[in-house]
């Protein structure tokens, strides 16, 4: 069973709990969350629950059914997420939202090869570098491995490209030499049950690829988890990598319906080995496609510069351009099923300094927006961070403005996020949910004053066609309303509609836009002030990464929180939600709906609430109404905590 503790618990209470299930005869495993911490005890249920749900400091106990405890549903709601640092201090995540892909050699055969291999698997979008020192063969023939030399070869190239070492532990002897070299260790399918590997491995604490047995169930495969789980380890990663069937068309028989099985009995995450499941290279990669497509975490493929003459496994093996192919499949493939793929930040080490992150490569805190040169975001890039200690990067989506900011090719984003006229920009609280290494660290309200711009010697007599941001059309709609005979064309933002005119040099084409483009892209100003009203405010929030070790995310005199979260499908579920603001004390000051994507008619619900002036910590505060959240929601996230001006 699960016993949920309150937050307020007192140490004496909980040592009263932990005795009282121990003179009970159950193994107890705790776990501190981020919103709770609960016990696992693990044992015959000889004693009745109620005794424990009427002690000091007990939230709530879960009885659990399943065989497997740790690993169920029924102990923990929400997905875990295992985190694996590198050496450029960013955090490694899998499970949630991201797409992560582990790439390298079945087996280590030399310095040159595996530096060789490492450059080409980082560059295409690998995050962490697998490779074989130890390799079990079914034959005593084939080639065994390198050993600790081959370990010392796969460190030193992970280290120069920032991935993390995964490798397979053959047996319980091989780790005391092995610990100084592996950031996750990998059990193969043949080690599965080896019950007494799984126990000292979950004792080391690090984290842990473990794999499908040959032949194995998924109870069977759980309930291996189990053995990790309960030996002191909450890093457990899932790993599919085919079952053996009648069918010989293949290596084995890669079992995708396992992902959606595996979703809803257990929380740890899940990848995909297709190289190991179907044994052959030019099928590889679609089933890699496959499995992302069917909700798995990440993939580890086999890649090695010529499989032709690998030691191990190179028939199964990609090339580089393959794998590089493959990776810009997935780039385009994440985004269909509301997820991101995660990336290896830039060798530039950050560093603090005060609020901001300054890196190698520039003195500057780089921020990105959505346009062109004169976009809106842009001058409230200008407005929030000193213009002489920052530079303004131009993308050209709102997403890619998240994925540069996770990827650390800018250190923050400057994101809109509702207008007073038009309403909230929707893909933006999208991508909030989405990008889960993500936080709002900063909040700025712009005022937005448009201005009709064409090229020189244009009038309104000559115009036919409008370019402009959707939201930019919307907010002029007086305007132009008074020319119904005007076609009005979308662009990226307002900036590049201007720049758009500017281009194509003909009178019949204008652009609604700030008067500061018309300076940029040498274009005349043919009305001002056109927007619907002149209290035309837009909201923008600052985003940074929360993937870096040791970057805060809250400022020092914090006013605002952002949280995310969904509902039960129940009567009252969103009121006894709301509710929670009420009796914490918080005002609301936003809350907007989004559809949950797979899921038809399920919501996230967003609310930003004003945090109480007299409140001395703010981090506790928070994690009351997280807590509190927590037992009432379906999936909680907070966003940020952060400062601005009130509206």
């Amino acid at each position: 069973m699960v016993i949920v503790l309150k937050h307020d618990i007192k140490d004496e209470q909980k040592k009263q709990i932990v005795d009282f299930l121990s003179e009970n005869n159950f193994k107890i495993n705790e776990v501190a969350g981020e919103e709770s911490t609960i016990i696992a005890a693990v044992g015959k249920l000889g004693i009745d629950p109620r005794r424990l749900e009427i002690m000091e400091g007990v939230s709530r106990v879960i009885p659990i059914s399943k065989p497997y405890k740790i690993a169920s549903r029924e102990f923990k709601r929400e997905d875990t997420i295992v985190e694996v640092p590198n050496n450029r201090g960013q955090i490694i995540r899998i499970g949630g939202n991201r797409v992560i892909a582990i790439a390298g050699p079945c087996a280590v055969e030399s310095r040159e090869q595996m530096m060789e291999a490492a450059e080409a698997v980082s560059s295409a979008g690998a995050v962490m570098l697998r490779g074989g020192a130890y390799k079990p063969r079914s034959s005593p023939y084939s080639f065994q491995g390198l050993g600790e030399e081959g370990l010392k070869y796969l460190k030193e190239a992970g280290e120069k490209y920032g991935l993390p070492v995964v490798t397979e532990i053959v047996a319980t002897e091989f780790i005391p030499v092995m610990k100084d070299y592996v950031d996750v260790y990998q059990v193969g399918a043949r080690n599965m049950q080896n019950f007494e590997l799984l126990k000292k491995l979950g004792a080391l604490g690090k984290p842990v690829i473990l794999k499908r047995g040959l032949s194995s169930t998924i109870e069977e495969w759980l309930m291996a988890a189990e053995y990790l789980l309960s030996s002191g380890t909450d890093k457990v990663i899932l790993c599919e990598r085919g079952i053996r069937t009648y069918e010989r068309a293949t290596r084995n028989t890669l079992d995708l319906s396992a992902i959606p099985i595996l979703r809803g009995l257990t929380h740890l995450p899940i990848i995909v080995d297709p190289s190991h499941a179907v044994g052959i290279r030019d099928k590889v990669s679609p089933m890699a496609l496959a499995a992302i497509a069917g909700g798995a975490d990440g993939i580890i493929v086999e890649v090695h510069c010529n499989p032709d003459k690998a030691l191990s496994d190179g028939a199964q093996s990609l090339y580089p351009a393959q794998f590089d192919k493959l990776m810009q499949d997935i780039q385009a493939l994440a985004p269909v099923v509301g997820k991101q793929v995660a990336h290896i930040r830039s060798s530039a080490k950050p560093t603090s300094a005060g609020d901001k992150v300054i890196t190698e490569k520039s003195d500057k805190v780089r921020c990105a927006f959505c346009g062109k040169r004169g976009a809106y975001a842009e001058q409230a890039i200008s407005q929030y961070f000193d213009a002489k200690d920052s530079e303004a990067v131009a993308v050209d989506s709102f997403r890619e403005i998240f994925q540069s900011v996770v990827d650390g090719k800018v250190d923050f984003g400057m994101v809109p996020i509702e207008n007073c006229l038009a309403g909230s920009v929707y893909e933006n609280y999208d991508n909030l949910v989405q990008f889960s290494d993500v936080g709002i660290v900063g909040a700025l309200t712009l005022r937005i004053q448009h201005a009709l711009l064409g090229v020189k010697g244009a009038t309104l007599s000559d115009i036919k066609q409008v370019y402009s941001h959707p939201q930019g059309l919307a907010q002029s709609h007086k305007f132009l309303y008074e020319h119904k005979d005007w076609k009005h064309i979308e662009a990226i933002s307002t900036a590049t509609a201007a720049k758009m005119v500017s281009d194509m040099g003909k009178k019949e084409n204008a652009a609604i836009a700030s008067v500061l483009n018309a300076g940029l892209y040498n274009l005349e100003v043919l009305k001002e002030d056109i927007e619907d009203n002149a209290a035309n405010y837009t909201r923008f929030v600052i985003i940074a990464s929360n993937n870096v070790a040791k970057k805060p995310l809250i400022a020092e005199k914090p006013n605002t929180a952002s949280f995310v979260f969904s509902v039960n499908n129940e009567p009252g579920a969103l009121y006894n939600c709301l509710g929670i603001f009420q009796t914490k004390g918080l005002n609301l000051t936003r809350l907007e709906s989004r559809p949950i994507a797979g899921k038809p008619w399920k919501y996230w619900f967003y609310a930003d609430a004003e945090l109480k002036a007299d409140c001395e910590n703010v981090s506790a505060y928070i994690k009351e109404i997280m807590d509190a959240l927590t037992q009432k929601a379906e999936d909680v996230r907070l966003l940020g905590i952060y400062s601005e001006g009130r509206r």
